[in-house]
């Protein structure tokens, strides 16, 4: 049995830890001289910088599973929880996401009674939740929809639309609520409330650990995450893998597939594209029209992150929690800013401070194209307005990441059952990544790890 792994992002990593696990042979082809996709961590100066994700989830466990299948648990690294909480700017200034807002839903009055983010009217709103009856029909709807329905727009405006943007990089007004939070309308169908759901799924929920170790909500690796992408290819073999190696087309062979590997054809009896859906379309074009056209219907959002170091003698601002995310509503150029070093340690010499900022996604994502001068300035400015930072930097970072994340609009779920359905006519074809099913690390993980358990399943007699 021979695979092929088209990308080497997360995804096909863990595909390619699983199979080596089952001791079936593959190789790993990346167009570009490093390997791992946006995992990419830069150490300069004594700072470690992400150009990437900089963390990961540990209640998807597959993350876990994989830093456990790599033997990497020593470089578990958590969050600095005594300076963690997430601030909101609104109206000129900072303000404390009230304590037990879970994602958006409420599940504590007084510190929601005390903030100073949400009006009375909009506070009453929210409470009014618990009366609502559920949704009868199980149409998709956009978030927007969904949390104006539930919770009311101002919700929407100064929490949900924020947070949401900050991660998924994508418009609430048709972002899919069933395809980027199904645990919502379950709670909804279950509960009849968003409310009474999230207070009995915290009360239910077990600690998170590993190994006996407490996990912080988000998790890191001491070296950064591109370790993980490091560990995976010592543990599969950097033999397993050709860099700059461009998969041009795939066709149907005689029993398995024919790869166009730059001016070069080779066989494979299985393949994982583990590349972008639009990539994939292109790849796949002349072999399976009606899936390409499917695949190329997913949009894509292009998005920045900046990152500065600061001395911290030159900061003369407090710089709350672990940072802040805008509001669209605010018509500010950034979405967020994380308070790098301070959110996790091991990321800055003790006497400076390193932050990123996100630009592009959610808004003004022209700015992702424009000169790296004009995008440092950009960023300055907003840091100065936002956070009252007006120190020069000593260090700074810009990585842009083009049509990077895909944007999972109405109807997204349906559109994926239907390239299912269609993929079943190319036995041995896998699509795996953050296209499809989720775009968190352990979402992608999770693909990897079932591709490469599909495969298996297919040489069982």
């Amino acid at each position: 049995m021979k695979v092929a792994i088209v990308g080497s992002g997360i995804s096909a990593c863990a595909c390619a830890v699983r199979l080596r696990e089952e001791g079936i042979g593959f190789t790993v082809f990346e167009k570009a001289a490093v390997p791992g996709g946006k995992l990419l961590t830069e150490k300069a100066g004594g700072f470690l910088v992400e150009a990437g994700p900089d963390s990961f989830l540990p209640e998807k466990p597959w993350t876990l599973d994989l830093i456990r299948k790599v033997g990497m648990e020593d470089e578990l690294l958590c969050t600095q929880d005594e300076h963690k909480g997430t601030y909101i700017y609104s109206r000129g200034g900072l303000h404390r996401l009230p304590e037990g807002v879970m994602l958006m839903v409420p599940t504590m009055i007084m510190p929601l009674l005390r903030s100073s983010l949400i009006s009375l009217g909009g506070k009453i709103r929210m409470g009014m939740e618990l009366f609502l009856p559920a949704k009868r029909n199980e149409t998709d709807e956009s978030l927007a929809q969904f949390v104006t329905r539930r919770l009311g727009r101002e919700c929407l405006e100064k929490i949900a639309e924020p947070l949401v943007a900050g991660i998924h990089t994508s418009n609430p007004d048709n972002m899919s609520v069933r395809a980027v939070f199904p645990r919502f309308l379950d709670m909804e169908k279950k509960y009849g409330s968003l409310i009474r759901g999230m207070v009995k799924s915290m009360r239910t929920a077990r600690p998170l650990e590993q190994g006996g170790k407490k996990m912080t909500y988000f998790m890191s690796l001491k070296g950064g995450m591109q370790q993980l992408v490091d560990g995976s290819i010592a543990f599969f073999g950097p033999e397993n893998m050709a860099l700059s190696s461009e998969v041009r087309e795939v066709k149907k062979g005689q029993e398995g597939y024919v790869l166009s590997i730059g001016s070069e054809k080779a066989a494979f009896d299985a393949v994982v594209l583990a590349t972008p859906a639009y990539v994939t379309s292109r790849i796949i074009q002349d072999m399976a029209p009606s899936l390409s056209l499917q695949l190329s219907a997913i949009e894509w959002s292009s998005t920045a992150t900046v990152s500065l170091a600061f001395r911290r003698q030159d900061i003369s601002s407090s710089l709350p929690g672990f940072g802040f995310i805008v509001p669209r509503m605010e018509k500010r150029r950034i979405n967020a800013a994380t308070w790098s070093s301070i959110k996790w340690p091991l990321r800055a010499p003790a006497d400076s401070i390193l932050v990123r900022a996100f630009v592009g996604g959610g808004h003004d994502e022209d700015l992702v194209f424009g000169p790296d001068a004009d995008l440092l300035r950009v960023v300055t400015e907003e840091l100065g307005a936002i956070a009252g930072i007006h120190a020069a930097p000593t260090l700074s970072r810009v990585y842009r990441w083009v049509e990077s994340m895909p944007r999972y609009t109405v109807g997204h779920v349906d559109r994926i059952r239907a390239m299912d359905e269609a993929a079943k006519a190319y036995p041995g074809l896998h699509l795996v990544g953050s296209s499809y099913r989720g775009i968190g690390i352990g979402d992608c993980v999770r693909s990897g790890f079932d591709a490469a358990e599909d495969i298996a399943r297919s040489l069982s007699p």
